[in-house]
């Protein structure tokens, strides 16, 4: 490695600002300016959702700030990096896509237009859950458990069967799942449906009326918040909302970016003296919130302990109440599991004593977990079919001599990996980006055996990777360019891939995910429950990245509950930058000779000096010192706020590359930019143009894309400089990653191998945070998730002998 040649200059004296873990709210919500309920606690932005997420940042902007400067970055190696506590500082990209989302989607409907691709697949995706739990409904009632619980674990479980009479919403207590109804294997050639998804999207999302957003624009007024958020109310709380947020001030909470402080104000507003700490409609609507903030730091469900501790510090003064009040109305789930003591014996079970008198059971360890309604259905309908895809013996297609065939003409753990398929339904594989041929391979030599087979990645542009991989040389920018590679929310909603068999299952025998970790588990619930009895589902990708910016840690959980095949790649990553990013999987740091420059360290100590370096490495240095232009560059930060975050970076990167007014919401045609058409989904393209409709973009992929005015704020940023969240997936030629002083506390070992992995030829390094990246690198690993998986799918593990 070698250090950047040009000195720095002396930049101007930028005062820190602290705004790297503030939580935006939802554009102009400015009813955070309003007094708290009398006698509600208001902490500070970050405490509370923060701890409850495990130390998480919340839906923040990203980096912590108030680290203040740090020591100069004089060593040309860059010590260890960590990830940022499982994606919570891109949380942050999930939260105000929400938010924009909210608001502008809110606002398209209230106009009654036609559904958009990006309504189109949410409309799928709810259609999906909803016939998930109707398949829920169909069984039979809950396995009766909790009878050795007591105190608070035992009222909770009392009041969920409480209501189970019918008098109020049942909240059911999930036991072990029974396995998913099986469908019949389908026949040979089923009849393939050209447009799938829009005969089953029209009435999924019915468009609140006009009159009904303007009747919340009016209750929004009486109490000092900002009107401009009534389509995002009416949209959340569906028909008659003007009423229900009239009787119950604290719905405003289910708007994204909105907060318990500014939701006290509105409901102080309305209420007036009526509105107490106490009322058991705030308590409900703040243990909501918190769930759903920690939905943001990647957790299904959050212990019953910390949700009351947090509950407490937000000013509710019977966090158990407030529980058990959230579990009654159904809006929250409960859960017990087995808690299983690595070398503990087995539980004793009830027998006779010597005096004739039967001895109790011996009581087991349990956990009391509470979650929200959508993932504790996502993830149990996964480990249905999860199980199912486990235990299934897979079509045959092929005989065993063609597989064999197929396997000798691959390569090491390519020809593993097409043996493990041949018998399997369900296998893991894992490896680093070299690794990725040998699932490319697999497609190939699956084909070949007149297999319908099929890959497809979270994002575009990981999309755009694999379908180079397997069409080498060949333009796949477009998806009819590269027919057998999908996104997975192009093959959910219809408009990439297969289409759907009869019975609604994908048309396909074999499926490949590949950059698996990116996987929520919502999306994979929808993946699996898709498949056809009899298909394969190969999940691909690198343990050692980031995990999902949505909840869940599927691949992980998958990974440890060792269900099925798992084929790991000897493949190694080539050049300095292969062997310097596997030392950081590895927990180490290293020192790597990089002749050619591929990786290069700039020593900075003020984050406005960072600033100026990453403006003068990807305008100047990068491109006439290494070839590459500034429009194949990257650069990558841990967060959006702060004065070396996205936001900043940004906005001096246009500046430099590409200057005008921003006359259409701070943007230009030729802007570089990513765009959410979905919370928690991001597409990079650039601005073509604007006018009345809306932003004109072209994505990557080559496909044009209009996005409404109202649009435009929320779910469109400058893309000069991303989060590693936003990065992951991708690849560029060269990548800039920003490291400013007060982006140490954000910082791990999953977070800088994803960071530092994108670079393909070249990584520059804009080092400002000394001793904290090896630190990170080597003691910092992924901050923990609460999920219910491992739980879930324990009975398909093997029996340990």
């Amino acid at each position: 490695m070698s250090t950047e040649p040009e000195p720095a200059e002396n930049p101007a004296d930028v005062a820190e600002a602290g705004d790297g873990t503030e939580a935006e709210a939802a554009d102009g919500t400015g009813a955070g300016d309003a007094p708290p309920a009398d006698g509600a606690e208001a902490p500070a932005d970050g405490t509370s959702e923060a701890e409850v997420a495990g130390g998480a940042e919340g839906p923040g902007d990203g980096t912590e700030a108030g680290a203040g400067d740090r020591a100069e970055a004089g060593a040309a190696t860059p010590g260890g990096v960590d990830e940022v506590g499982a994606s919570e500082a891109e949380a942050a990209d999930a939260a105000e896509a929400g938010a924009g989302a909210a608001e502008a989607g809110g606002a398209e409907a209230a106009g009654g237009k036609q559904l958009s691709e990006a309504e189109a697949e949410l409309a799928a995706q709810r259609l999906e859950r909803e016939r998930i739990e109707r398949r829920k409904a169909e069984r039979k009632g809950p396995v009766t458990a909790g009878a050795k619980l007591s105190g608070t674990a035992a009222d909770l479980l009392a009041a969920v069967r409480a209501v189970e009479s019918g008098a109020k919403p049942v909240a059911t207590v999930f036991a072990d799942p029974e396995p998913a109804p099986r469908r019949p294997a389908p026949g040979p050639g089923p009849v393939r449906r050209d447009v799938p998804v829009p005969e089953r999207v029209p009435g999924a999302a019915p468009a609140p009326a006009p009159e009904t957003v303007q009747a919340v624009r009016q209750v929004l007024a009486r109490g000092g918040a900002p009107e401009t958020l009534a389509p995002a109310v009416a949209a959340a709380l569906g028909e008659g909302a003007d009423e229900a947020l009239g009787a119950d001030p604290w719905q405003l909470l289910r708007v994204s970016g909105v907060r318990p402080e500014q939701a006290d104000g509105f409901a102080r507003a309305l209420l007036g003296a009526e509105c107490r700490p106490d009322d058991e409609r705030r308590g409900r609507a703040v243990t909501g919130w918190l769930l759903e903030q920690a939905a943001l730091a990647g957790h299904t469900a959050l212990e019953l302990p910390r949700l009351t501790a947090t509950l407490a510090r937000r000013g509710v003064p019977d966090p158990d109440a407030a529980v058990q009040s959230t579990l009654a109305e159904g809006e929250a789930l409960a859960f017990q599991d087995a808690l299983e003591e690595p070398g503990a014996p087995a539980p004793r079970a009830a027998r006779e004593g010597d005096d004739g008198e039967e001895e109790a059971e011996e009581e087991r360890p349990v956990r009391v977990l509470i979650g929200l309604e959508r993932y504790a259905l996502a993830e149990e309908s996964l480990a249905d079919g999860l199980a199912r895809l486990a235990g299934s013996v897979p079509k045959q297609d092929g005989s065993p001599e063609d597989w064999e065939r197929a396997a000798a003409s691959a390569r090491g753990s390519a020809a593993e990996l097409v043996r493990a398929v041949a018998g399997h339904g369900l296998v893991l594989h894992t490896g680093g980006e070299a690794a990725l041929a040998e699932p490319a391979a697999l497609l190939r030599a699956a084909r070949g055996l007149g297999l319908r087979a099929w890959a497809c990645a979270p994002g575009l542009p990981g999309r755009l990777r694999f379908a180079a991989l397997c069409a080498p040389g060949e333009d796949v920018t477009g998806a009819a360019a590269a027919p057998s590679v999908a996104t997975v929310a192009g093959l959910l909603a219809g408009t990439e891939g297969p289409g759907r068999d009869p019975e609604g299952a994908l048309d396909l025998d074999l499926l490949v995910v590949v950059d698996a970790p990116q996987l929520d588990v919502e999306a994979a619930a929808l993946l699996t429950e898709s498949l056809p009895d009899g298909a394969r589902l190969v999940l691909s990708g690198d343990p050692a990245v980031l995990w999902s910016a949505g909840p869940g840690r599927v691949f992980a959980d998958l990974l440890a509950a060792r269900i099925c095949p798992q084929i790991a790649s000897r493949r190694p990553d080539p050049g300095p930058l292969g062997e310097l990013v596997s030392g950081i999987g590895a927990g180490e740091l290293n020192q790597v000779e990089a002749p050619g420059k591929e990786i290069v360290i700039v020593p900075v100590r003020e984050p406005g000096d960072a600033v100026h370096r990453t403006v003068q490495l990807v305008s100047d240095s990068v491109p006439r010192a290494i070839g590459v232009p500034a429009e194949e560059t990257q650069v990558i930060t841990p967060g959006h706020g702060g004065p070396a975050g996205t936001r900043a970076l940004n906005a001096a990167l246009k500046e430099r590359l590409n200057p005008g007014p921003g006359r259409f919401g701070g943007f230009d045609p030729g802007d570089r930019v990513v765009w959410s058409p979905v919370p928690g989904r991001t597409l990079p393209g650039r601005v073509a143009g604007a006018d009345a409709e809306g932003l004109r973009l072209s994505c990557a992929d080559g496909t044009a894309v209009v996005v409404p005015r109202d649009q435009v704020e929320g779910r469109v940023r400058h893309g000069w400089a991303l989060t590693a969240h936003q990065a992951a997936g991708g690849r560029w030629p060269a990548v800039v990653v920003v490291l400013p002083g007060d982006a140490a506390q954000a910082l791990s070992r999953p977070w800088v191998y994803t960071a530092f992995g994108r670079a393909e030829r070249h990584l520059s390094v804009v080092h400002g945070v000394d001793q904290a990246l090896p630190r990170a690198v080597a003691e910092v690993p992924a901050r923990p998730r609460t999920t219910r998986l491992p739980v879930l799918l324990a009975p398909q593990a093997p029996a340990e002998d």
